[in-house]
């Protein structure tokens, strides 16, 4: 019982992180526009990822069962453990340094490792596996799309619109589909560490579904609103100011599309990378708007730690669990 705990509190730890981490994921284009204070918009964003967090279970199931079987692994105790340990590292890291980096890719490839490292080659559900994979690799390209065409048609159906009023009408709707971004973050993104736990709990014995029991959904919804909440600027600074100049119809197509992305892969229980999703709307509808206004630099950078945050996750969680093992 008193390893749970220690599961649940590390647990929720991550969901914490998670939440100020990935905030501008959901607010950066209202507050790079002006349509919300920063003050506010972390309030409202953590609202709505509390009940997009508990609105389903779908992705929870994927991460409790897809990456290895939790009803058959060996020292599933201590894999979860160090797979927490090196996800809260890793965010804590990337967060210091404002560096935009996926908490899905680091939760993702923090469990792998520890499996890896903690129970063998073996034990990795390579088919699930693979299938989340190509989950997190095929939305940031969808996202794209989906913002460059959702861009273009704004373009065209508003290009005899009064600037000032379009920018006063869009900046009011921007509140919306920047809500609506909160609520599939936290419908995505708040189900993976639910996912986790429990993974832990069928682990250990304690149930014998993948099934998420309502406390997991509360207290981890929670954690991640509150986490949001808190919230910090300094990605916010990254995403919202470094990858284009924003205008408010800018800000409402990269919410809405990525909306959309993530909506969508809630209801057919796939984890994506919420940060790779919010960013690659950006690019797209910066594209459309003009494609050499868009800083491919800063993007490039950001692709470079997303493809490296996987495989430097699955390390971390193999030198934790090493040392676990050591003790337990």
């Amino acid at each position: 019982m008193t390893i749970i705990v220690i599961i649940i509190v590390l647990a929720l730890a991550f969901d914490f992180i998670n939440g100020f981490h990935d905030t501008a994921n959901a607010i950066a284009m209202s507050v790079s526009t002006r349509a919300l204070s920063p003050r506010f918009a972390v309030i409202f964003a953590g609202v709505l990822n509390f009940i997009g967090a508990i609105t389903s279970q779908a992705v929870a199931k994927s991460i409790g069962g897809k990456i290895a079987d939790p009803f058959h692994i060996e020292n599933g105790m201590a894999i979860v453990i160090a797979a927490l340990l090196s996800a809260i590292f890793w965010n804590l890291i990337t967060w210091y340094f404002g560096i935009p980096s996926s908490s899905s890719h680091t939760l993702i490839g923090s469990v792998a490792g520890a499996v890896i490292f903690g129970s063998g080659l073996h034990s990795i559900n390579w088919v699930g596996f693979t299938d989340i994979i190509k989950g997190l690799i095929i939305s940031p390209f969808l996202a794209f799309f989906v913002g460059f065409i959702l861009m273009k048609i704004l373009r065209v159906l508003f290009k005899n619109a009064n600037p000032h009023r379009a920018t006063r009408g869009f900046r009011s709707i921007q509140i919306i589909a920047g809500g609506l971004a909160a609520f599939s973050h936290g419908g995505n993104d708040g189900q993976k560490t639910m996912g986790i736990i429990v993974f832990a709990l069928v682990a250990a014995g304690y149930q014998s579904t993948l099934d998420v029991p309502f406390w997991v959904q509360l207290i981890c919804a929670a954690a991640m609103g509150l986490g949001t909440m808190i919230g910090g600027m300094r990605i916010i600074k990254t995403v919202a100011k470094k990858l284009f100049k924003v205008q408010p119809i800018n800000g409402f197509a990269a919410d809405l599309s990525s909306f959309a992305v993530m909506q969508g892969a809630t209801l057919l229980g796939v984890p994506v990378s919420t940060t790779h999703v919010a960013s690659c709307s950006i690019l797209g509808v910066g594209s459309a708007k003009r494609f050499r206004g868009v800083n491919w630099g800063v993007a490039g950078r950001m692709v470079i730690t997303w493809v490296i945050t996987l495989p430097i996750s699955a390390a971390i969680a193999g030198i934790f669990i090493t040392i676990i093992k050591i003790f337990l």
